[in-house]
């Protein structure tokens, strides 16, 4: 896809994130936001997946690792085919499948359940370790939120990677320097965040995770890196594309309501009626 194409993608993606929390009157906009474009680059660029087939063997994994922003990676499963858009207004809905965090179980095109911070990565790894064991090509995508990454458990499966050198590992890292309790250099500071990835034998690229060209580069930079796994750190806008959730801390975790609504959609419509005349 071009990057207009991407950009004009995203936006979809957006508006369907924004639909969900609203109709469930609960969930988390900012973080979902944020990460639109790189969800976005991952499954209608890097990803090798099949909304067809999504259990196929050879497939590319992805584990969202800051769980609680479910609704941009359903948003974005859904604009790839895996299920019914429509289905996204049932999200966190009694008996509906589209949880408040991924279900492996339940969701076509979900590779890992998740939710419990510090522990996505893990499992990241160690899908990356059996596709070397068993001699496959497909590669692991985990994404981290910058917060998330003062878990612990973040380190030790960071440091057993670069042992193992799982160069068939990528770590996204969404640095919107937000997280539920405020600034994340202010709660507690992880940074320099590509130094400590780098000290744990990992290539470490920062780019803006809200530009495609900086994306596509990034992602083939590590596929191209081998010997060493990859942690991409990308700066972006917490609640990118909504006017009043932009570097915003209070929209980490709650819902607008209709008044809020009808401005984000009006946001987000002219920010695609502007695409389309590019």
């Amino acid at each position: 896809m071009t990057n207009l194409e991407l950009q004009k993608t995203a936006n979809e993606i957006r508006k369907s994130i924004v639909t969900a929390v609203h109709s469930a009157k609960a969930g988390h906009p900012g973080g979902s936001l944020s990460a639109a474009d790189i969800f976005t680059y991952l499954y209608f660029e890097e990803m090798n997946v099949d909304p067809q087939n999504p259990r196929m063997g050879d497939r590319d994994r992805f584990v969202l690792s800051k769980g609680h922003t479910a609704p941009g990676l359903y948003a974005t499963l859904a604009e790839r085919g895996f299920f019914p858009k429509e289905d996204l207004v049932t999200l966190r809905h009694t008996g509906s499948y589209l949880q408040g965090h991924p279900d492996m179980k339940q969701i076509p095109g979900v590779d890992m359940s998740s939710g419990s911070l510090g522990q996505g990565l893990s499992v990241a790894v160690g899908m990356a370790a059996a596709g070397k064991f068993d001699k496959k090509d497909y590669r692991v995508y985990a994404l981290c939120g910058d917060g998330e990454i003062q878990e612990g458990q973040i380190w030790e499966a960071a440091m057993w990677a670069g042992f193992k050198k799982l160069d068939n590992l990528a770590v996204i890292v969404d640095n919107n320097n937000l997280q539920i309790d405020g600034r994340v250099d202010e709660v507690c500071s992880p940074y320099p965040i590509d130094k400590k990835f780098e000290a744990f034998g990992f290539h470490a690229i920062t780019i803006d995770g809200n530009d495609f060209d900086e994306i596509r580069a990034a992602f083939r930079e590590a596929r191209e890196t081998k010997g060493m796994p990859t942690a991409i750190i990308a700066k972006t806008i917490k609640g990118l594309g909504v006017s009043f959730m932009e570097n915003a801390v209070g929209w980490h975790g709650k819902a607008p309501n209709d008044a809020e609504y009808a401005i984000a959609m009006e946001d987000l419509k002219k920010a695609g009626e502007a695409l389309c005349q590019k």
